[in-house]
């Protein structure tokens, strides 16, 4: 009887032990799914617009000319082509005379151009547009990959065909067309706006958006707001989401390069020590890649995803709804791709190996360059530190290469007014997309202008599918005339939209 009452008892509680797991995972469950249910889209209402005729394949042709200038950055010791940079000063002059005659035009460190077209209210603080005119070269002896020559400016079945035609004179030539589109249609600002444009941004900007930046703080102008590239349409990019996507850049990660050394006895390689120098630099690179900086789900990322979750699947919403919970499996997704897993934390990259000059000669130093990408929240000294530790090891030193290492750029706000327009203008012009903050993974000038305003925002919505990203920099750089016409029609309608925004 005593066994069997035991046995009764263990049942009854093994019973009640099972009502309460299940008790819990039914509540757990409904949190999960009222949540999933109040996760709603944060997408703007917008009314497409439809008063901006601005000619598309004419405005293209004119980006197909702008791309025959070979305003090429080389390097920093590299020698300016300067004739080349001139002819398209003087090409942007005869092509929007309008624009010439009514806003006040600067050269700046010679070559960078800043516009400033003077609103009738004071009181309202500029917009700003950048962009930028050099380009990075086209390597020796790739210029047969390409369908059509890369300084062409081609113009083929309605594709704008040469270097710079995605990153970034269609930024300056669109800026351009806007303005004299709007001029040729008797708009004057209330708000003043600048048009900033730099000749040395694939080379960090020093002379071109950093002077500028200068300018403006000499004359206490405090903008509010820059928009510059960085963000772009994406389409079937994004997982879950079936609309192309519009990503706005509300920050960039920072830029560090170290130089690792080992130091250890040289000497003839028949009789070596039990570790050489290039051995205990092969350690240290083992160590810095078998210990990931830490990362998670968290601003600018965490931001994007509370944008696009509302637009996924029902199975996709519920988790981006509650990631409370699932934010570890998220996690561990995205970190399983390069391309994602560089939005979660500071990466890093060994990019150069240097040691030894001789097969049978041990060398005393053995260097390698690693670079890393700083995610918001860190900084370049930081990174240094976490270098030292992970690598604990007397016989290496860690020195940065750069003279100025970049920290991350600030974090510019998604509840800002400024941050509202041009949200409603792209919804406007591109009624399509989805749009959503993002992490710009690598660097642009508008950094610089963090040290006059806050509202630093970055896109222009030229529209990229599958691998098309690659050509940035790349083979076969193009634009359609149709998505460039949707460039020039954006920045018409963000110009009038922040001058509406008073």
């Amino acid at each position: 009887m005593r066994r069997t009452g035991v046995r009764v008892a263990k049942e009854s509680r093994v019973k009640k032990l099972f009502g309460l797991l299940l008790l819990v995972v039914l509540a757990l469950g409904a949190v999960v799914l009222v949540r999933t249910m109040m996760f709603s889209s944060i997408q703007l209402a917008a009314t497409p617009v439809t008063d901006i005729d601005i000619d598309a394949n004419t405005a293209a042709e004119r980006l197909g000319k702008a791309i025959q200038f070979k305003t090429i950055s080389f390097g920093v010791q590299a020698p300016l082509s300067k004739g080349d940079f001139e002819a398209f000063h003087r090409y942007l002059e005869e092509t929007y005379p309008k624009t010439h005659a009514t806003l006040q035009r600067e050269l700046v460190s010679g070559f960078s151009l800043l516009y400033t077209w003077q609103g009738s209210d004071p009181a309202l603080k500029p917009l700003v547009i950048m962009g930028h005119f050099d380009v990075v070269p086209v390597p020796p002896g790739t210029e047969k990959d390409w369908t059509h020559p890369p300084f062409e400016g081609a113009i083929v079945d309605g594709v704008v065909w040469g270097r710079g035609a995605a990153d970034d004179k269609q930024n300056v030539i669109g800026a351009m067309e806007a303005v004299e589109w709007l001029i040729t249609n008797d708009f004057k600002p209330k708000r003043t706006v600048m048009l900033s444009f730099g000749h040395d941004e694939e080379l960090g900007g020093p002379e071109g958006a950093q002077k500028i930046v200068a300018l403006l703080k000499e004359r206490k102008i405090t903008p509010e707001c820059v928009v510059d590239e960085g963000g772009s349409v994406l389409e079937g990019m994004m997982p879950g989401v079936s609309s192309p996507t519009a990503l706005i850049g509300i920050a960039e990660k920072g830029y560090v390069s170290f130089a690792i050394t080992a130091h250890h006895q040289g000497g003839h390689s028949s009789t070596p020590p039990k570790s050489s120098a290039i051995g205990i630099l092969a350690t240290a690179i083992t160590k810095i890649e078998n210990n990931p900086f830490p990362g998670g789900l968290s601003g600018p990322t965490r931001a994007m995803f509370a944008a696009m979750g509302p637009e996924m699947s029902f199975g996709q919403r519920a988790i981006f709804a509650n990631l409370w919970l699932f934010s570890p499996v998220v996690e561990m997704i995205l970190a399983g791709r390069p391309e994602t897993n560089a939005t979660l934390r500071t990466t890093s990259a060994v990019t150069i190996i240097e040691g030894g000059v001789k097969d049978n000669v041990l060398p005393p130093e053995a260097t390698a360059t690693v670079n890393f990408r700083i995610l918001p929240g860190e900084t370049a000294e930081s990174v240094k530190q976490r270098l030292i530790e992970i690598i604990d090891d007397d016989r290496i030193t860690i020195e940065p290469i750069e003279k100025e290492p970049r920290d991350p750029s600030p974090v510019s706000d998604v509840n800002a007014p400024s941050y509202k327009v041009l949200e409603r203008t792209i919804r406007e012009v591109c009624p399509d997309v989805v749009v959503g903050p993002f992490l710009v993974l690598g660097g642009t000038d508008s950094r610089f202008f963090y040290e006059v305003t806050p509202n630093v925002y970055r896109f222009v919505p030229a529209r990229f599918k599958g691998d098309e990203l690659k050509m940035m920099h790349g083979v076969n750089e193009r634009l359609s005339a149709q998505n460039f016409g949707e460039i020039c029609r954006f920045y018409t309608q963000l110009i009038r939209n922040f001058d509406a925004a008073s």
